[in-house]
């Protein structure tokens, strides 16, 4: 007995653009003062946008995902309609700013939610369960003061003065996005709560690798045909790993996002 296969699909092409957040919601590692901030709904700053989506719009993606969790899919679709319809005003978020436009000077129906946290151990689910207990303070603590502080990499914002392309340019530069992930090698990755235990190592597994994991999975089960072209936009900080998975896996093609933000001012 013999089985019909499936014809074999050629590889997606994918473009990733790693981001700062636009908004400036302060949730990651990296802290910035008002005073260092800017407001891209400035008209400079729109108008640099708006390059940027004209730049984008070269690769032609049939699909976008953005860095919203998956269960704020009815939201981001009702919100995305009423931009679609000249009835929403876009917010400061890069996924509206960037995603929403280019979706419709596309003309695409749908921008996809793919976010996701990562999962924990046993253990460490146990740890974060009490914030008062002597475990997480030290725990807590590890986080922001530990002896490989000045080991961490993190490249001189650009976007005050120099705008938010040459930022882009520099958050998605091949080398910065490889350092970038030797920050989730050191520090808190090493912390010990008792000698040759691995409480950072495993808290660092579900908090960074296992959270790009599940994104990565959620971008799979979009369903796409051969025609298809994928653009993800994402906080550059994910590159480190998404990349990798994109440039590793069989489904994908990655492209070069460098390539489309060299635009002439």
């Amino acid at each position: 007995m013999t089985f019909a296969q499936a014809p074999i699909q050629k590889p997606i092409p994918i473009l990733t653009l790693g981001t700062f957040h636009f908004d400036f919601p302060n949730m990651d590692k990296i802290q910035y003062e008002k005073d260092n901030m800017i407001d891209v709904l400035e008209p400079k700053f729109q108008a640099e946008i708006d390059k940027l989506v004209n730049a984008l719009s070269e690769f032609s993606p049939t699909i976008i995902v953005i860095e919203r969790p998956t269960k704020m899919q009815a939201q981001i679709d009702s919100l995305y309609k009423l931009y679609q319809e000249d009835n929403y005003i876009l917010q400061r978020g890069e996924y509206e700013q960037i995603g929403f436009r280019l979706a419709k000077k596309l003309e695409l129906n749908r921008i996809y939610c793919v976010d996701e946290w990562g999962k924990h151990y046993n253990n460490i689910k146990e740890l974060l369960k009490n914030e008062s207990s002597k475990d997480f303070i030290q725990f807590e603590n590890s986080f922001y003061n530990h002896p490989d502080s000045t080991k961490e990499y993190y490249p001189k914002s650009v976007f005050q003065t120099q705008g938010i392309i040459p930022e882009l340019i520099l958050l998605n530069n091949p080398e910065n996005i490889k350092r970038s992930l030797g920050n989730y090698l050191i520090g808190h990755f090493k912390y010990e709560a008792n000698n040759h235990d691995f409480i950072g190592t495993d808290f660092e597994t579900g908090r960074w690798f296992n959270r790009n994991l599940r994104i990565f999975r959620n971008i799979q089960r979009i369903k796409t045909n051969s025609n298809d072209r994928i653009l993800v936009i994402f906080g550059s900080g994910h590159m480190n790993i998404l990349n990798f998975l994109f440039e590793c896996s069989p489904e994908y093609c990655l492209h070069n996002v460098c390539n489309y933000l060299k635009i002439q001012n």
